[in-house]
């Protein structure tokens, strides 16, 4: 498979990152080791989680993703193989959160023990602090990375004024820049990306990683009734966000790209993304080996220009209903 470099980093990972959000929350540890065993089987070497999976399930403490993964590397000795992205920054609870130096530092360690790693390849602020300096947060990754735990640093979930500053900072004190950016962008949740960030990510030459690039599964089709929405755990989110005119006249014109392409909803979506310029490699999620097997498709397939427009035309005239309403 064709890979793609992040940023300046000296990275190089496959055109899809398998999100490891689901591990220990959607499917059990065998389940998330047959994904991954499929995922890198199928060509794919880019795997991203966070310290802060998954908090939100009932009687979990954060860490339960990257110790299925730590495990996995272990038994299956991949750890050369693969490029590991973490997060740091999210609540994890009152005492473990933001992007403090000293935090930082400390929950470094965490992830590096849970991982069963001495480094991580991709270490992400998870959302912005606006508590703390951004020289502050800067300074540890420098430090981190001097010590060889670290090896490339991203954020997520920043707004372009915060980008830039992070990026100036980093050109003042000589710390490492942030060489991804990964925040929300697919084919309905478009305008901030688009018009903020974009500009910034391609002369920078900052690689873009979004996360839901299928819209929590809204773009692969799996829901299209309220009865749909009983589906899965996030059911209930993908209907109050997305099952409305905008998404469905979407999903209208990815069903007839789909057919046209002999592709699926979720190829389509992916392959979109992966020809957007300010994309170096979409997030995407998977619960089975077949649908490892159905993402992983979606890196050979390219959008004709008439696919494309007709995606574009469908997002324009749901953007201008949404509008109305």
């Amino acid at each position: 498979m064709q890979t793609r470099e992040l940023g300046r980093s000296g990275l190089a990972i496959s055109p899809l990152m398998l999100g490891g959000n689901v591990f220990g929350w959607t499917i059990d540890e065998a389940t998330s080791f047959a994904v991954l065993d499929a995922f890198v089987a199928g060509g794919g070497n880019a795997i991203d989680t966070a310290d802060g999976y998954s908090v939100w399930v009932p009687g979990h403490v954060g860490g339960e993703s990257e110790t299925i993964i730590g495990k996995w590397l272990r038994r299956r000795g991949r750890r050369d193989d693969v490029v590991i992205a973490t997060k740091v920054g999210w609540e994890v609870n009152a005492d473990n959160k933001g992007l403090k130096k000293d935090y930082i530092l400390r929950a470094v360690e965490g992830s590096l023990k849970r991982l069963g790693t001495d480094y991580i390849d991709l270490y992400q602020s998870h959302k912005d602090d606006p508590t703390t300096p951004v020289a502050e947060t800067l300074e540890a990754y420098a430090q981190l990375v001097k010590e060889g735990k670290v090896r490339a640093i991203g954020a997520s979930n920043f707004t372009a004024a915060r980008l830039s500053e992070s990026l100036a900072a980093s050109k003042q004190h000589g710390f490492p820049r942030y060489e991804t950016l990964q925040n929300l962008y697919n084919l309905y949740d478009r305008a901030e990306y688009e018009k903020d960030l974009a500009p910034l990510l391609l002369p920078e030459n900052i690689s873009g990683i979004p996360y839901y690039g299928l819209a929590a599964g809204f773009l692969t089709g799996k829901y299209r009734t309220a009865d749909d929405l009983q589906k899965s755990a996030r059911g209930a989110g993908v209907g109050q966000k997305y099952l409305n005119e905008k998404g469905l006249s979407l999903l209208t014109a990815i069903d007839a790209v789909a057919n046209r392409q002999q592709a699926t909803p979720a190829q389509v979506a992916l392959a979109w993304l992966m020809q957007a310029p300010a994309v170096t490699a979409p997030i995407a999620s998977a619960t089975s080996v077949g649908q490892v097997t159905e993402l992983l498709e979606a890196t050979e397939l390219r959008l004709t220009a008439e696919n494309l427009a007709t995606l574009e035309q469908a997002v324009s005239v749901s953007a201008e209903a949404e509008a109305k309403a």
